[in-house]
């Protein structure tokens, strides 16, 4: 379903609503729609339920609950949800849920490469300082997902000054230097003081990156790699396997229980994380930032931590196609979470 569909979508139950009496208001003349903001879920989010609810005389978040109503009956809406003042969050359904888990088993480390710079030359240009060293390491494995070529020097160039002016793109690092040695945070936690900050931005050299608690983003990105591990040998202990699939039960499929409609609400938090990737490494590639790429493997990495709980049969709970799909989505999370580490320079444990 495209945005577009979406919104029609959207403006069709607010019509319904009104034709039915549930809501005394004048129909706007469209729906805006667009992708979850910090905060919200899903596939789409839209704060129609804000706009309406001052004619309406109700609060948002009443005029939110029956519009979710009727949304979840409506096609292509496999969930619903309503956050925050009042903000529909919409999960879309796919008439393949499990294209893209598929996709990523398939590539793995390679998901997110593209042609996007196929045959072009970039010429790094950087000062003797450890910061800049990392930086342009890292940017040099990005820009070879995109199908560039790149080459890691010293000193300033001007691109007119390179013996190929138009072979090769120069890009002058100079990213703010760290204040002080960050070796003796060990590799791992040294390169990822450095990659996380925009380069504009002083990194923080201290012992909070060496913390095994939630409030360290690396620990985090790292713990849920290895809980992908985990959870393919806990379910290997079950007997059973990844497969990729729709990740929720019968009855989720249907829209009932609060239950069956969290599972869904975290699956597409997940699976919009994981599909946003391929975007994320073309843009730190074109604008020579890989702190991109080490903030997205954190929203990855959370809504993994989110969703893990779901993939494994509780109690007396038989193993069913919709854990193996669920299996299959948290490994192709952990594949990217792997890849994205790998272009880091950073390891990806197994075991945490």
């Amino acid at each position: 379903m495209t945005p577009v569909e979406l919104s029609r979508t959207v403006l069709r139950a607010v019509r319904r609503a009104v034709d039915d009496g549930e809501l005394s208001v004048v129909v706007p003349a469209r729906v805006v729609v667009e992708r979850p903001r910090p905060g919200g879920c899903g596939d789409y989010s839209t704060n129609v339920a804000l706009q309406l609810a001052g004619p309406a005389g109700r609060p948002p978040r009443h005029v939110a609950e029956l519009l979710s109503r009727r949304l979840r009956d409506s096609p292509g809406i496999a969930g619903v949800e309503v956050t925050g003042p009042g903000f529909l969050n919409l999960i879309l359904a796919d008439d393949d849920p499990g294209s893209l888990a598929r996709e990523i088993l398939a590539r793995g480390g390679e998901y997110g490469g593209s042609d996007v710079l196929a045959g072009q030359r970039f010429e790094i240009r950087i000062p003797y300082e450890v910061r800049a060293e990392v930086v342009a390491d890292s940017l040099r494995r990005v820009l070879a997902t995109q199908g560039a070529r790149a080459h890691v020097g010293h000193g300033e160039t001007a691109e007119s000054e390179t013996a190929e002016p138009s072979a090769a793109h120069v890009v002058n690092l100079r990213p703010v230097p760290a204040p002080c040695d960050p070796a003796v945070l060990g590799r791992d936690a040294s390169r990822w003081a450095l990659l996380l900050p925009a380069a504009h931005d002083r990194p923080r050299i201290d012992n909070e990156h060496l913390a095994q608690r939630e409030s360290n983003p690396l620990f985090r990105v790292r713990y849920a790699h290895a809980r992908t591990r985990a959870l393919t040998r806990n379910a290997a202990a079950l007997g059973f396997t990844a497969e990729p699939g729709d990740v929720r039960d019968h009855d989720t499929a249907t829209g009932a229980g609060d239950t069956t409609r969290a599972v869904a609400i975290a699956a597409a938090s997940l699976h919009a994380a994981l599909s946003t990737h391929p975007q994320t490494l073309t843009l730190a590639a074109t604008h020579h930032a890989p702190d991109r790429l080490a903030r997205h493997l954190v929203v990855v990495a959370d809504a993994l931590l989110g969703f893990q709980h779901t993939v494994l049969p509780q109690g007396e709970e038989k193993p069913s196609a919709a854990h193996r799909a669920r299996l299959a989505l948290a490994e192709a999370a952990g594949a990217v979470l792997a890849g994205g580490l790998s272009l880091l320079g950073i390891d990806a444990p197994e075991h945490l």
